[in-house]
């Protein structure tokens, strides 16, 4: 039997107990599930390749809806609202149950009102999924700024203090009685080298705390590239008074095309010595073997710093992070 079954045969562990009780570091990947019309099976498939390296848990990640312009017959643009990758809560208990571990399914506030958070937090309890990554999100494409929907949250702390609420028996409905109180362990992302709207990393530092003091449970990070910034950045944690576990968040680069996207998208920097390697690389085959290098040098040095896990952000290629997971743990 699996090492994975064996050690997580209980599903519902929540993301702090199993952080608690391990004996070595973990290993914990996100996927983001398929455009609309695509088949799960792909995502199921990624799943089979890197759950026998015995994943602790996998995320699941959540997208709101994009504006999208389409031609009418008359030839005019026609503005619709999509939702390009819809299915979270039914992929969260779809990988928890089909594999028997636990999934962090990722809740945003980007287009969702209160009510509908709640509505989904619902399902997550009936469904037995008890871990949850809340977050704010990104703009939509095209949009520079963040607005919530009407009655929605702008932050994602108010995200964490709905969630603490239902923990604790209170909905949005106050004339209630008896109700269930809900068993969610939450998680809050963190920016080691910061969010790209804050102002300084002080400030950037000061909203962190406050998430962990409205409930927050753990971080897990934004990717990074130089491992100097997570250990600068768990250190300014430690200093603020967030205590809670800190999770680094590591992707091996898959393509030329990152090095202009991961920047823009992400607001990271790229080490110089990533970067010449990268440029030197002249087929997809040496970008991926550099991507890997790299990455495998990251896990093993944040693995001897002795941090409690590692979490690769995969994109839905499983083949790279198998490869820096096979060799590292």
């Amino acid at each position: 039997m699996p090492h994975s079954l064996q050690v997580w045969n209980n599903k519902k562990m929540k993301v702090t107990e199993i952080l608690n009780q391990a004996k070595k570091p973990l290993f914990t990947f996100e996927l983001v599930p398929p455009l609309k019309g695509g088949n799960a099976e792909t995502l199921l498939e990624t799943v089979r390749q890197l759950s026998v390296y015995e994943p602790a848990y996998i995320n699941v990640t959540n997208h709101q809806q994009e504006v999208v312009y389409v031609e009418r017959p008359d030839g005019l643009l026609e503005r619709k609202t999509v939702r390009k990758r819809p299915g979270t809560v039914a992929l969260s208990a779809l990988i928890q149950y089909t594999f028997n571990i636990p999934v962090v399914a990722h809740l945003i506030c980007g287009g969702m009102s209160r009510e509908e958070l709640e509505d989904t937090l619902v399902e997550l309890n009936f469904l037995g999924i008890d871990n949850v990554l809340a977050l704010r999100g990104d703009p939509p494409a095209g949009q520079k700024r963040f607005m919530p929907v009407n009655g929605g949250y702008e932050h994602s702390s108010e995200l964490v203090s709905q969630i603490v609420n239902m923990n604790q028996g209170r909905y949005l409905d106050d004339q209630l009685r008896d109700a269930q109180k809900t068993n969610f362990c939450i998680g809050v992302a963190g920016y080691p080298e910061k969010h790209a709207e804050a102002a300084n990393l002080f400030s950037d530092m000061e909203y962190l705390k406050y998430k962990v003091d409205c409930g927050a449970e753990y971080i897990v990070t934004q990717m990074f590239f130089d491992n100097a910034q997570f250990y600068r950045f768990v250190e300014d944690c430690r200093k603020a008074g967030i205590n809670v576990p800190i999770i680094p968040g590591i992707k091996p680069i898959g393509s030329k095309r990152d090095l202009l996207t991961i920047p823009q998208t992400f607001h990271i920097d790229l080490p110089s010595e990533l970067v010449a390697l990268l440029e030197k690389a002249n087929k997809l085959s040496e970008v991926k073997e550099v991507g890997v290098y790299w990455c495998r040098k990251q896990a093993k040095d944040l693995i001897e710093h002795g941090v409690r896990g590692v979490h690769f952000y995969t994109l839905g290629k499983a083949e790279s992070v198998s490869r820096v997971v096979k060799e590292v743990y």
